[in-house]
């Protein structure tokens, strides 16, 4: 086939329309003899097919067909890039108030601030589990776990604030025996500085001296005697000072022994414990109250020196015996 035209001309059209007649049914050479003379060899006059002659006709005027090499293609569902996500982060260190032993007690992660997404205030309310045995370095204490809240931030450093105190389950199951009763008791209490904490106390019954009886089961009236001396102990305990007392007797851990001595008048307990502490709500929120728990209580105990010698003094040396 000659190619007869630069760009498609009004023959082509007529030719075109003629074979889409002719699949009609309709006489497709009448009127058309320009085109088959201008366009068409004289082997191609006698075609059979007219849409095989029409395709090699429109492939005249088509651009070179090679392959596609999707240059046009939208990057929105190709593969991204992998970028390590740790990039994007950076490392805070937790430190924890004055009256534990350990004041840097881990590191926390965050995403580095982005426009209007600031690290700080990501990390501003974030609670951390630790076991008191690592803040104080005593391995006694190891069935204590201890909740800080991150207070402030500053620089590379979280403020961290007492937020409750639990027990681990091993130690809480290990107390949990048969042939005893389980007394249980709970308060809300107010500190002196306005935060309002939740206690819960646990203790059991335990035989009397020289009992041959193998339980030791306590009836409700005598169950709820004791209650009410747990209850009168925590909320005095709580009322007669401010968080950080509170804190400190309960590291102590003489609270249960206190309710032991009281309530041995009515019924004999063993392993008393403040089981549980919850702040329930937190006073206005003070930098300076909480720099406070994070500085020193002031007193200079200095270092420790040795004990003095008593010097003996020799004959002869011009002192006096």
């Amino acid at each position: 086939m000659k190619q007869c035209f630069n760009s498609p001309g009004p023959d082509v059209w007529a030719y075109i329309h003629h074979v889409s007649r002719w699949a009609s049914g309709s006489d497709v050479w009448s009127g058309c003899g320009n085109l088959s003379s201008a366009c068409l060899d004289d082997n191609d006059t006698n075609v059979k097919h007219p849409f095989l002659t029409l395709l090699n006709v429109v492939q005249l005027y088509l651009p070179p067909q090679g392959k596609n090499k999707r240059l046009t293609k939208s990057k929105k569902g190709g593969k991204k890039k992998a970028v390590d996500p740790f990039l994007k982060k950076e490392w805070y260190k937790l430190i924890a108030p004055s009256i534990f032993a350990q004041k840097e007690c881990g590191k926390t992660i965050i995403t580095k601030t982005q426009g209007t997404k600031i690290a700080t205030d990501g990390l501003k309310g974030r609670i951390v589990e630790v076991s008191l045995a690592d803040l104080n370095n005593n391995e006694a204490m190891s069935y204590r776990k201890v909740k800080l809240c991150v207070e402030d931030v500053q620089g590379f450093n979280c403020l961290l604030n007492f937020h409750g105190m639990d027990m681990t389950r091993d130690k809480l199951c290990s107390l949990i025996k048969k042939k005893q009763s389980i007394l249980e008791a709970n308060v809300d209490a107010r500190t002196t500085d306005g935060y309002i904490v939740r206690m819960f106390c646990i203790a059991f019954t335990k035989k009397q001296d020289d009992q041959l009886k193998e339980t030791c089961y306590a009836k409700s009236a005598k169950v709820r005697s004791i209650r009410a001396k747990m209850v009168a102990t925590m909320a005095a305990l709580a009322g007669k000072g401010d968080l950080k007392t509170l804190v400190k007797a309960l590291i102590a851990g003489t609270t249960g022994e206190e309710i032991e001595r009281e309530a041995s008048s009515i019924f004999p307990i063993k392993d008393c414990y403040i089981r549980k502490v919850k702040v329930i709500k937190k006073p206005k929120f003070d930098v300076t109250a909480l720099m406070e728990w994070h500085n020193d209580d002031g007193q200079d105990v200095g270092a420790n020196v040795a004990p003095a010698v008593t010097e003996e003094l020799v004959a002869g040396s011009g002192g006096r015996l």
